[in-house]
């Protein structure tokens, strides 16, 4: 099974009891209930200042392949074992019921596939042939400071069939109250991080796809709605130098 048919599927072939208490999404995934959108205004990636008046973030799909035990995988750098160019995350939680001030305090699980599109802790079947099961790379859950921030430390996110590159993001408040499952979509074009990985450039760290067969953010199951590039971070750096990801992600807490 392909994991776009996943996706548009349900999570119901893999018959994972854990995921049963969260709500159905558009793409036919879970999410997180009780995460509700507003329209009051637009909002932006990066750390930047409050304005009071913002938008909620999507909920997303946790995907096929969540963390299964992120309370043991308390860490900044999530790299593991990987391999791949230089990569980290500053991901500020802002909460709309408080004038969209930073939120302290919430728990930030963050997970992605490899440079070669493959997640750990799942495989050994037909959505992934590799078997990763008894590995925990490239996830990591953090607390926000008082800025609303975490930082993780990462290698740059790989691809696979029907799937625009991405991250996957699950927060909750102190007390481990589920407030928003997301994912983040990373800009694309001529120039951009994913352009430059995917090419001659990222060859040498392993990154050996190319952009033949890549789903772009407008065809992707998740993404493709997002017309306000709420979910699109922020994206600098080089292949030499690493990349810096930033993106604000609002919730009502």
């Amino acid at each position: 099974m392909e994991r776009k048919h996943f996706l548009k599927n349900g999570l119901a072939a893999l018959g994972l009891a854990a995921i049963a208490p969260l709500a159905c999404s558009k793409d036919g995934g879970t999410s997180a209930s009780g995460s509700t959108s507003s329209t009051d205004s637009t909002s932006t990636s990066g750390g930047g200042t409050s304005t009071g008046s913002c938008t909620v973030t999507p909920t997303e799909t946790e995907g096929p392949f969540p963390t299964k035990t992120p309370s043991s995988l308390v860490k900044s750098d999530i790299t593991g074992d990987r391999t791949g160019v230089g990569f980290s995350m500053k991901i500020y939680i802002k909460n709309k019921n408080n004038s969209c001030n930073a939120l302290s305090g919430a728990l930030v699980d963050v997970w992605h596939c490899d440079k070669d599109g493959n997640y750990s802790e799942y495989g050994g079947t037909s959505m992934q042939s590799t078997n990763y099961t008894s590995v925990h790379f490239l996830r990591g859950r953090q607390t926000t400071d008082a800025d609303g921030l975490v930082t993780f430390t990462s290698i740059f996110p790989g691809w696979y069939q029907s799937r625009a590159t991405h991250i996957h993001v699950h927060i909750y408040n102190a007390a481990g109250t589920s407030l928003l499952v997301t994912q983040i979509a990373f800009p694309e074009g001529t120039g951009s991080a994913v352009a430059t990985v995917n090419g001659t450039a990222g060859q040498a760290y392993g990154y050996t796809k190319g952009m033949t067969g890549y789903t772009y953010n407008a065809s992707d199951n998740v993404f493709s709605d997002d017309s306000t590039g709420a979910e699109v971070a922020s994206v600098t750096g080089s292949v030499t130098a690493g990349y810096v990801l930033s993106h604000t992600i609002y919730v009502s807490a």
